[in-house]
């Protein structure tokens, strides 16, 4: 079967656009244009497929089983094309990009020693780091604007369809600062619920961990609590205020061996961490380098050799 010569750019950007943001507002504010314009070229492209590719609700616009199986080759497609004419564009070639989606549970240990020896062995790389929550992050991988998604994400849903590789295991462990009131007191754990929380974003597939270490050690957690991602943040707010902070091991293990925040005896099992690809996506020599330093530091990780 030949491609429709009918189907051009537009049709495949504004499929993508609605596809990222499950919305057709939103998707027109991205794209700057009118929400008619839009529609009607979605349109267009369903009619030229033969295919339905969304379903329109009050809630926004979801991909259809069509629109799925699509989504597969147009984001690859789109993000080739963009580096094609980017490489060519006034006679100037862009500079070799790997473009690494990063959960905050690998962000301060795993990841710095990867880019350092990327760097060491190509010094002509940029690597393009986005972090945020694992769906968002694996629907940019799915849409080809990432190369690869490195984190814990197995039981997020929108894994559904790319490929895991585990590197090891990291377990989550519950710190605060080392002056902390709590650990004066002997019995332990009982009184943990007196005291604010942090922990990770709702609905993320860490907070599952996190929520199982509760569980585990019968703790009910406080009302009061800070949700976030950002391992900084956390660090910073911990250190400023009375707070228990359920922390991938990774993200304190400095901290630990410094002496800055001390660990309360408890911690979950482990969760694999590990890197997420699209299998429809081409694997460019930038990203296969980078693989092979993942592969390299997981290995070391599990042989505790690293850090």
């Amino acid at each position: 079967m030949n491609i429709d010569t009918r189907i051009k750019f537009r049709h495949l950007v504004c499929f993508l656009e609605v596809a990222r943001q499950g919305s057709l507002a939103r998707a027109c504010d991205k794209l700057e244009i009118s929400q008619p314009a839009l529609s009607k070229t979605l349109k267009e492209l369903e009619s030229l497929l033969d295919a339905r590719l969304f379903e329109r609700s009050k809630k926004g616009s979801t991909l259809t089983e069509a629109g799925v199986a699509f989504l597969r080759y147009a984001g690859p497609s789109v993000q080739s094309l963009r580096e094609g004419v980017n490489s060519l564009r006034s006679g100037v070639h862009e500079p070799i990009v790997v473009r690494l989606g990063v959960l905050s549970t690998v962000e301060s240990l795993l990841v710095p020693e990867v880019v350092c020896r990327l760097h060491d062995r190509h010094p002509a790389l940029a690597v393009s780091v986005v972090t945020g929550p694992s769906a968002y992050l694996l629907s940019q991988l799915r849409v080809g604007e990432l190369d690869l998604v490195v984190g814990r994400m197995t039981d997020s849903p929108s894994i559904h369809g790319l490929t895991f590789e585990h590197l090891y295991s990291e377990s989550m462990t519950l710190v605060v600062r080392k002056d902390h009131p709590v650990l004066s007191d002997p019995p332990g754990h009982k009184n943990l619920e007196d005291y604010p929380v942090v922990l990770p974003l709702a609905g993320t597939t860490i907070r599952k961990f996190a929520d199982s270490l509760f569980v585990q050690y019968g703790i009910t957690p406080s009302r009061q609590r800070l949700e976030t991602l950002s391992i900084a943040l956390s660090r910073r707010y911990l250190q400023c205020s009375q707070a228990i902070w359920v922390a991938p091991f990774d993200a304190v293990r400095q901290d630990l061996k410094l002496g800055e925040l001390v660990e309360l005896g408890m911690r979950e099992a482990g969760g694999s961490v590990g890197l997420c690809t699209n299998p429809v996506l081409p694997v460019t020599p930038a990203a296969q380098w980078c693989v092979e330093a993942l592969r390299e530091v997981g290995q070391e990780y599990r042989e505790g050799k690293y850090p």
